[in-house]
């Protein structure tokens, strides 16, 4: 069996490719760094090394990687061939690696099983949005491509933070990890993949990971950034801040209560994990890391202002969460250019203006003033507006 990943970086490598690696998989990594694609062909093994408690060492084998900026036709190749491809390149690099993927499937021999695509990024249906973007790609051949291919929607969850000096393509992560993957596209034949678990309705799943990791990850660094911290783990050692982080998350819980049907009791349970993983002093991530793209992490239906709208049109209650998007506008670091242009927009458009750009918000949502009320308070804070 062979796997044809999108994304050879810390996500790919230390979860993604570890896990493929562990259901059998022929692991071939697809990337445009070409010192990242030369580090990974120049050694037969990596280590995935999980750190904090019950830490262990995982050697990966049985990979290679190819260039896919000065080699596309190779990685066409390989897609033509594997069972699985996957990605984890970030929502917005989707439409690159769509024609790849429809180039491979246009090759494939049609009595082959059918190619199983998940696309496993920080984003609601990812997998849908790289389906949309084959099809576009493809144009009037699309239709004889679908019987090659299926396409399933995945929820992932592992923290990977910035690695450490001179540790070559091995990777450091948590213990913790989830994978769930949509069951129903695969019919009788779901992919080989130990440790994640299939489910009949993803959606649940998606959104308690995205509304509960993703909101809390993000909340923590932007407050954190605010208060002149540094590290995630001391960020939520300060008693205030934790509080409006676990503030948040509760807003966050009675949204998937409500939407979902989920129990409360193991809600609660799960955000209780969620902040201990944060916690873990063994990794050792930045709340600049984690607080870069401020824009994206503002737009529509990511992880603010998607259960935040849904929230406020339900009568729930926001203040946590209008709050934590207040505590983004103030996150000013020069070496993201989201978080310059952030800054930049902010300082030369009105408050109302700002809102519908960034948010998507319509000015009648319920939603709407509140967060004009946070962004004209963080532009009194700088002169503008």
């Amino acid at each position: 069996m062979k796997a044809v990943h999108f994304g050879a970086g810390n996500i790919g490598r230390g979860f993604v490719g570890l896990l493929l690696h562990e259901g059998g998989y022929e692991l071939v990594f697809s990337d445009v760094a070409a010192p990242l694609v030369d580090a990974i062909n120049a050694v037969d093994s990596y280590t995935v090394h999980e750190v904090g408690d019950a830490a262990r060492d995982t050697v990966v084998t049985g990979f290679r990687a190819i260039n896919s900026a000065e080699h596309p036709d190779e990685v066409i190749e390989e897609v033509a061939s594997a069972n699985v491809v996957t990605t984890a390149v970030g929502p917005t690099i989707l439409r690159f690696v769509a024609p790849h993927i429809v180039a491979g499937l246009a090759l494939r021999d049609p009595s082959s099983p059918p190619l199983q695509v998940m696309a496993c990024e920080n984003a609601i249906n990812a997998t849908d949005v790289l389906r949309d973007l084959m099809k576009e790609s493809a144009g009037d051949a699309w239709e004889a491509l679908t019987a090659r291919v299926v396409f399933a929607n995945t929820a992932v969850d592992r923290i990977v933070p910035a690695q450490p000096e001179g540790g070559g393509v091995d990777v450091t992560v948590e213990p913790f990890y989830e994978w769930a993957i949509e069951r129903p596209p695969f019919g009788d034949e779901p992919p080989v993949i130990p440790g994640a678990h299939f489910v009949e309705d993803l959606a649940p799943y998606i959104e308690r990971k995205l509304f509960t990791v993703n909101t809390g990850h993000a909340t923590t660094a932007y407050f954190g950034a605010q208060a002149g911290m540094d590290t995630i783990a001391a960020a939520l050692a300060d008693e205030a801040i934790a509080a409006r982080v676990a503030a948040t998350l509760e807003e966050t819980s009675a949204l998937l209560e409500a939407k979902h049907g989920l129990d409360p009791a193991d809600l609660a349970s799960y955000r209780a994990t969620i902040l201990g993983r944060f916690r873990n002093v063994a990794l050792p991530d930045t709340v600049w890391r984690v607080g870069r793209q401020p824009l994206r992490k503002l737009s529509r239906h990511e992880r603010f202002v998607g259960p935040a709208a849904e929230a406020a049109e339900r009568g729930l209650s926001v203040d946590a969460l209008v709050a934590a998007i207040g505590a983004l506008l103030a996150f000013d670091d020069g070496e993201d250019p989201q978080a310059v242009d952030l800054q930049r927009m902010l300082r030369e458009q009105d408050a109302a203006s700002f809102t519908a750009a960034a948010t998507g918000l319509e000015p009648q949502h319920p939603l709407f003033a509140k967060v004009v009320t946070v962004v004209e308070a963080r532009q009194a804070e700088i002169g503008a507006g």
